[in-house]
């Protein structure tokens, strides 16, 4: 994302309250945010377990998402994974032509780390990472059973 010149703490206090919010009730098995201050821009990283967990995501976290935005505008957006075609569209439709979106299917990966019940998270979940200038709540998913092919989105 790109911050707005001027709002770099109001952002950073959003972002706070945002990913507070999500460990507290939100489904990510991850969700960090990192700031280029002198270059104003953020990067996060949110990993779930399914296009279930995205939904829930975005019912819960609509308010914290909207007054993050107000600081700042997505510059570039990606996918790593394959959501169904629901949140595909929903990806879709969020971004509008504010930015590029880009995706593709998980080829091989694993996790090491174990969720708050102890167990691991599905090795087939990807991390949904931006490289530079990107920023915002992007799923990750497991690739379908007999899949070959990412979703296009």
């Amino acid at each position: 994302m790109r911050i707005t010149d001027g709002h770099l703490e109001d952002f950073r206090s959003a972002v706070v309250r945002a990913v507070a919010f999500a460990e507290r009730h939100g489904p990510q098995l991850l969700a960090q945010t990192f700031v280029d201050e002198e270059r104003m821009l953020a990067h996060g990283f949110q990993l779930y377990r399914d296009s279930d967990a995205v939904r829930t995501h975005w019912k819960l976290a609509d308010p914290y998402i909207q007054e993050v935005m107000k600081h700042c505008r997505v510059e570039h957006f990606e996918v790593f994974g394959e959501p169904d075609a629901d949140v595909a569209a929903g990806v879709r439709s969020a971004l509008g032509d504010q930015c590029e979106l880009t995706s593709g299917p998980r080829v091989a990966g694993f996790i090491r780390f174990a969720t708050e019940s102890g167990t691991q998270p599905p090795s087939r979940s990807c991390l949904r990472a931006g490289p530079v200038r990107s920023v915002g709540s992007a799923p990750c998913f497991p690739r379908r059973a007999g899949s070959r092919k990412g979703v296009s989105l």
